[in-house]
């Protein structure tokens, strides 16, 4: 079979046939509009044909032969394949775009940059105000929040492809000002686990899909450019709220530190609900809510095994985020200091979503993330056994830098392989994973802190992550190895994925 692209239309006899080539980030859908990417991350052998007549929707099984996709059953059944409209194409660029980007920045920052300040509230409530719980206990704290940034990705993003939006931003916005306000009130532990835990994550989880779904709408080939300005509020958060905090705390009190990182987020989150806007409006869906079909997403292999291998990488992700602030002082870096290692971590981070971003769209998401996130285990493994703190600002710059390329681009292969009416759907799937590993991660990681030390932690969340990019690898095998089944000249290294 000769090589062909990707796309091609021709036109015969008064038949009309587009045949699709799905794979992420990839030059095979570049001239296509995404209404045309019917499936899921692993069906990347899918092909589309459309006749004047009769629709066929046929896939290649492994020995090459084709089959007729049940799905197609009659003519009225086109449109949900091939929408008839011109005006399916993201523009990509234009004011009210990067508005939405602006808004996405300003989202991100006050809640994902919020929750990746964690490190500063977990070093302070061990010294301070809760003096009797274990470092685990309290980590548990933060495992929820960052577990509750993805966990409602499934309902939102549902909720989402059924043409909720602002309706569930508000009321979101609003108790996670209100949760940051009681959070000076809180006494005892179980207070700090209801606001800062529950309430803050699930808050800020409702904004994590839709939003990531939103600028799937505006940005196609610059999408990991998109992405990466999205992810970068959450590096300045990360890096704004932990000074804010640290240098308040001595001249004002812990109280009302917090109630001015409340105000901050009031304004960012004001912004982006005046700016996020969708560009695409739902899709006609009578399935509901909650139901079976959104879960088929999982009979595709390549789909399935990317979601397993996001779970192991955030076993092991936000470990070094969590604990290095109450880490350093024992290698002898001073209190005052070890404050602003979280602020380091995310400032070097902000750079890497970009890189990674503008990375993306030339060579590919899965081609960006496999080396960055992989240096982002090794720098986990190694930074216990830094001595110094030159070397431990080294290691944490490295790691800032490699692991926020993930954090902006995990969600690119399971959002340019689908329709835009099942954006979050996908997202949120593939959240649940996500959650699942940020809730057992850290507290994980205190346990072995509290009984085999430092060194033996950082091993252990080093080697999740690197466990998760060996699985990541394998979707990428699979794009591959469907192109080559379809005659396409690809080679398994410099390939774009």
């Amino acid at each position: 079979m000769s090589p062909r692209p990707s796309s091609t239309a021709s036109q015969n006899n008064g038949i009309r046939s587009v045949v699709l080539s799905h794979s992420s980030s990839s030059e095979c859908y570049d001239d296509l509009p995404n209404d045309l990417l019917k499936k899921s991350l692993g069906t990347f052998d899918e092909k589309v044909v459309v006749t004047e007549h009769k629709p066929v929707v046929s896939s290649e099984n492994d020995d090459g032969a084709e089959r007729l996709d049940p799905g197609v059953k009659s003519v009225d059944d086109v449109d949900d394949i091939v929408p008839p409209n011109n005006d399916s194409e993201p523009p990509d660029g234009g004011l009210q775009a990067w508005l939405v980007v602006v808004g996405a920045m300003c989202s991100t920052f006050s809640t994902f940059g919020y929750v990746n300040a964690w490190g500063v509230f977990q070093e302070y409530y061990q010294q301070n105000v809760l003096l009797h719980s274990s470092p685990s206990d309290i980590a548990w704290i933060g495992s929820i929040q960052y577990a509750l940034v993805f966990l409602p990705g499934l309902p939102m993003g549902r909720l989402f492809d059924l043409g909720y939006f602002r309706s569930i931003l508000i009321p979101a916005s609003v108790l996670l000002i209100i949760a940051t306000f009681l959070i000076p009130e809180c006494k005892e532990y179980w207070q700090f686990l209801l606001c800062q835990g529950f309430a803050t994550g699930l808050a800020c989880g409702t904004f994590f899909g839709p939003v990531t779904a939103i600028l799937a709408m505006w940005f196609k080939k610059r999408r990991g450019l998109a992405l990466g300005l999205f992810a970068t509020g959450s590096s300045i958060g990360g890096t704004v709220i932990p000074i804010v905090v640290k240098s308040l705390i001595p001249k004002v009190g812990f109280s009302w530190a917090v109630r001015i990182v409340a105000f901050i987020l009031f304004v960012g989150l004001a912004a982006a609900n005046l700016t996020l806007k969708r560009r695409v409006p739902p899709a006609p869906n009578s399935e509901g809510v909650f139901n079976l079909q959104m879960f088929k997403k999982f009979t595709s292999p390549a789909f399935t095994i990317y979601c397993i291998s996001t779970f192991f990488v955030y076993l092991g992700f936000y470990t070094l985020l969590t604990y290095i602030s109450v880490t350093a002082t024992s290698i002898g870096v001073s209190e005052s200091f070890s404050f602003y290692l979280v602020s380091i971590a995310n400032a070097s981070g902000g750079l890497g979503r970009i890189g990674a971003g503008l990375f993306a769209d030339k060579f590919g998401a899965m081609n960006a993330l496999i080396p960055f996130t992989a240096l982002t285990g090794v720098m986990t493994c190694i930074w216990p056994f830094m001595g110094s703190t030159g070397g431990l600002v080294v290691v944490t710059v490295i790691y800032g830098y490699s692991s926020g390329s993930y954090g902006s681009l995990v969600s690119v292969p399971v959002i340019e392989t689908g329709e835009p009416g099942d954006l979050g759907r996908r997202i949120g799937l593939l959240m649940t994973f996500l959650a699942s590993g940020g809730l057992l991660g850290p507290p994980i990681s205190g346990l072995i802190f509290r009984s085999r030390g430092i060194e033996a932690m950082g091993i252990y969340a080093g080697c999740m992550i690197i466990l998760g990019v060996v699985i990541m690898c394998i979707p990428r095998f699979l794009v591959l190895s469907a192109r080559r089944r379809r005659g396409m000249l690809t080679g398994w290294i410099l390939s774009k994925v």
